[in-house]
């Protein structure tokens, strides 16, 4: 890792009392941090309801023109440039106090909300005009039904992944269509099994990465629903993790994970070797209060949505 790079500019006292309350600051500061301890080089927010503030934002993507996606608990989805600048929004059809659990755009350019509490994905193009839906509406248990869909990604076929928990606690798999295909999981602590898959990630290559959050690790594997690898415990150390919550590929093929539990970010390579640390709790900038999601942009920037904080600080690792 690269030392940190010295400040350009000092933040004020006013302005780091915003940015602990949830205003909008940009810092010219850039750093990377192997140990915990950074400075973000952007930190953008103001908490509320209004459009392009922020209430308690859990999920996010950006799409190929770098442009973020953003879901929080008033079921909107709300579009921002890559610097925090306003850009439009649509609401979800149904209004649920916990809003969208998972959110990805995908290689198509299309916008993939899991729409956890209404058992479905809904599938829209990038200005917010409904597209598709894939899972009925209704709770079940069965193949094609959901209990809580969690996040989708899809495969260079076309077809979809979905994670959800619950009793379930599965991977489904549904053609470009919408139709069941197949399914793998369930409950547990063995290899395969999952306890709250919190996120997915799919490479060019189209291997699958799930955020296993309750069982602190990430597990890997093929289409077919074949395990590859996994990796990971619960603890606090280089390549441990706690709850993680969200992954997100690097321009240059490297995972980030969103902790939870640990209140950070961690970077791996696809071996799972851990590669460096971001953040740690707290409010100032540079700390997180238990992020949901994580996003990185083309330039290899992430941007974390520190959820407790209601903003998005954005670094280099």
């Amino acid at each position: 890792m690269q030392p940190f790079a010295s400040p350009k500019s000092k933040i004020s006292r006013r302005a780091f009392a915003q940015a602990c309350a949830g205003a909008v600051i940009a810092s010219t500061v850039t750093g990377c941090g192997s140990s915990g301890a950074s400075t973000p080089e952007l930190v953008w927010g103001i908490r509320g309801t209004k459009p392009g503030w922020l209430s308690k934002p859990r999920v996010a993507a950006f799409d190929a023109d770098d442009n973020l996606y953003i879901a929080d608990l008033t079921d909107r989805i709300q579009v921002f440039d890559r610097d925090g600048k306003y850009l439009r929004h649509w609401t979800m059809p149904s209004l649920n106090v916990d809003g969208p659990s998972g959110l990805t755009v995908d290689r198509l350019g299309r916008v993939l909300v899991a729409d956890t509490h209404f058992y479905r994905v809904m599938v829209y193009d990038r200005s917010g005009k409904f597209l598709q839906q894939i899972g009925a509406g209704v709770q079940g248990y069965s193949p094609g039904l959901f209990g809580y869909p969690t996040d989708s990604v899809i495969d260079s076929a076309g077809n979809y992944y979905v994670s959800e928990y619950g009793d379930n606690d599965r991977i489904q798999v549904f053609s470009p269509e919408g139709e069941w295909l197949r399914q793998w999981g369930g409950h547990g602590y063995d290899d395969g099994q999952f306890l709250r898959p919190r996120a997915l990630a799919i490479d060019t290559d189209d291997t699958i990465y799930v955020a296993d959050s309750c069982n602190h690790r990430i597990q890997v594997f093929d289409t077919a629903g074949r395990l590859i690898r996994q990796w990971g415990e619960r603890g606090g150390e280089p390549g441990r993790m706690s709850y993680p919550y969200d992954i997100a590929f690097g321009p240059d093929g490297t995972l980030y994970v969103c902790e939870y539990g640990n209140s950070r970010v961690q970077k791996f390579d696809r071996q799972g070797r851990s590669l460096g640390l971001w953040g740690g709790p707290g409010r100032n900038p540079g700390q997180l209060n238990n992020p949901w999601a994580l996003a990185v942009d083309s330039t290899g920037a992430v941007s974390v949505i520190d959820s407790n904080n209601h903003r998005v600080q954005r670094f280099r690792l």
